[in-house]
């Protein structure tokens, strides 16, 4: 029986790809994950070890080829596309190391982003979303275009996009990765933030003192969780 507070539990996840109709790679080999609902749990490993296959599992990007991932109680590995997408759109927040911006849409519009694909009235969401804005500093700029901001503003507007619908967890891929040490210190004091309040926060990263930050690092090799390190307890 699965337990009401996991927001994720994976078991026996495999993922194969084939390359160039013939040659089997078995990216996952029979992965475990469990993280409860308001955890912070850090994902690292070196290159081929897996953790972008987890991160595209994880975000319902992709879909295991064996195995089942419970998602907020329910499995959606085995969910038809159209679902599955719903799901990402509903359940999932995500912050990306290059900020994943459209050019043409102001900072208020980008944050809009997901209801739109999601067909609600932007009128009756506008309120929600300036209060988003005004969440991660960026009320003054609401009209910029990303061109017009900084990267460290490129990336609030991208954490206050991954609130926008409520989500079960917030998917976070490097998220300083573009960032200078002092840009990404405020960044992660966000996030700091974010899970404090009681957000779930999976965070997939390759430098240590951001992965120190969270409350476990699970370290891949191979396919598989080769260690869990806990660095402090949870406090959800």
């Amino acid at each position: 029986m699965l337990d009401p507070n996991d927001i994720i539990k994976i078991e026996g996840i495999q993922k194969k790809y084939i390359l160039g109709g013939e040659i089997e790679v078995l990216a996952l080999r029979g992965a475990d994950v469990t993280i409860k609902k308001g955890e912070y749990v850090a994902i690292m490993g070196p290159s081929g070890s897996g953790k972008s296959t987890m991160l595209n599992i994880l975000g319902c990007l992709d879909r295991p080829t064996a195995g089942a991932y419970f998602l907020g109680g329910d499995d959606v590995a085995t969910m038809p596309d159209d679902e599955l997408s719903e799901v990402r759109g509903k359940r999932i927040g995500f912050i990306f190391q290059s900020y994943n911006l459209i050019a043409q849409l102001t900072v208020i519009e980008n944050i809009q982003v997901p209801l739109f694909y999601q067909g609600k009235d932007l009128s009756e969401t506008y309120d929600r979303c300036v209060e988003l804005a005004n969440l991660v500093g960026l009320n003054e700029r609401l009209e910029h275009r990303p061109n017009q901001l900084s990267g460290g503003q490129q990336q609030r507007v991208a954490i206050a996009r991954s609130l926008v619908n409520d989500p079960l967890m917030i998917l976070a891929d490097e998220p300083t990765g573009n960032l200078d040490s002092a840009t990404g210190l405020e960044v992660l004091d966000m996030i700091d933030r974010l899970n404090a309040d009681g957000k779930t926060i999976v965070l997939v990263t390759h430098d240590d003192y951001v992965a120190e930050r969270a409350h476990r690092v699970l370290h891949m090799k191979d396919g598989r969780i080769d260690r869990e390190v806990i660095n402090k307890p949870s406090q959800n």
